[in-house]
């Protein structure tokens, strides 16, 4: 994905979208994103990268980890429940056999990217590795696909009232009740679901 590796070569400099919430409005054509949040990890003038933090996969992480031949079944099923109750994201439709783990930064490896202060992003078999063992960071969100959008595509789609963004918070982003997430993210900013226009205003 030429997008993360051109912010690895960045030093983290990116678009003013990283770190932020897409809230996708209620006249979200993609049914997709329909009530979807999406957390950017990257954002230049190539495009952005994103992964859907409020859709959950059919797949439990430890079949995931046996899917993968980290451990055997056996191993599975006496994982630390940290890992055991660890939920999958749907991140995207793009590259749905990929995973990422957006993550806190008290754990790092080297393919590790810095997203934001104390966030990161790392797509690498070690940290779902470092998770079963109950090495992994304090804490993580696992999603498979990921959300990607060419160059000046985001801006059009946020510009046609496609999404809302709103600062990104590590609390809203790694909390467990993903059925929520959306209203209180909104809520977060002072905006009740039932007042949002699915067309864009103007003065």
């Amino acid at each position: 994905m030429d997008i993360l590796s051109g912010k690895n070569a960045d030093s983290g400099r990116g678009g003013f979208l990283e770190d932020q919430f897409l809230i996708a409005m209620p006249g979200m054509k993609d049914d997709r994103f329909a009530r979807s949040v999406i957390y950017v990890c990257a954002h230049s003038e190539e495009g952005a990268m994103g992964l859907i933090i409020n859709q959950t996969q059919q797949i439990l992480f430890p079949d995931l980890l046996v899917q993968l031949g980290i451990m055997n079944e056996q191993e599975a099923i006496r994982l630390p429940p940290p890992a055991r109750d660890l939920v999958i994201r749907n991140g995207g439709p793009v590259d749905r056999s990929r995973g990422f783990v957006l993550h806190s930064g008290d754990y790092r490896v080297e393919s590790s990217l810095n997203v934001a202060q104390n966030i990161c992003l790392t797509a690498t078999v070690d940290i779902l590795r470092a998770i079963s063992t109950g090495r992994g960071p304090r804490r993580a969100l696992m999603a498979l696909g990921y959300s990607g959008w060419g160059a000046g595509q985001l801006e059009t789609e946020i510009a046609q009232n496609g999404w809302l963004t709103c600062p990104a918070t590590p609390e809203l982003l790694f909390d467990a009740d993903i059925e929520s997430k959306y209203d209180r993210i909104l809520a977060s900013i002072g905006i009740d679901i039932a007042h949002l226009s699915s067309s864009a205003g103007h003065a």
